[in-house]
């Protein structure tokens, strides 16, 4: 009886986790520019993390070319997180940005892909799939000065949601 007990305490942990997320899915997409704000000094704080372990790691690398490489990167991961904290508006222009190119990147990649894919059943969702992360990434382009300070806020509450659903 206490596995029985065990069992229903952790589907009753998984629900709540997922209706906690749900909830904060429904609130980012509420606000999507705030979630976007949050996401870029989530990033911002993360690149600083990285950036600090990578520089300590860098300064024992054998060698004084993967030294001074990792050290760089280290430094420079916490240039980017220093300018994401502090400026977070252009940094989640930023990262739109790269978010956009990244939809556009998949796309190509899945059209390339699907016309390898020509004999096999997978051929038409993944040419659909590629066609429609195009089409998205152009509007995106098209708009995105409109659509780049919500993006961020969108793209996270609609995977909370997806994640809440999921749990």
């Amino acid at each position: 009886q206490a596995t029985g007990e065990v069992h229903m305490l952790n589907w009753v942990k998984w629900l709540l986790l997922g209706a906690l997320s749900i909830g904060f899915g429904a609130f980012v997409l509420a606000n999507p520019v705030a979630g976007s704000v949050a996401v870029t000094l989530l990033a911002g704080v993360l690149f600083l993390v990285s950036g600090a372990f990578q520089t300590v790691v860098g300064l024992y690398e054998p060698g004084l070319g993967a030294k001074l490489l990792g050290v760089g990167l280290g430094i420079l991961m916490g240039l980017i997180g220093v300018s994401l904290v502090f400026h977070p508006l252009e940094g989640m222009i930023s990262l739109a940005l790269v978010v956009t190119l990244l939809i556009a990147t998949t796309g190509v990649i899945r059209l390339i892909l699907s016309f390898r894919m020509r004999a096999t059943p997978f051929f038409w969702s993944m040419l659909i799939s590629g066609a429609l992360s195009i089409l998205l990434a152009g509007y995106i382009a098209a708009n995105f000065f409109d659509v780049a300070p919500a993006l961020l806020g969108i793209l996270v509450g609609i995977e909370m949601l997806f994640n809440g659903a999921g749990l």
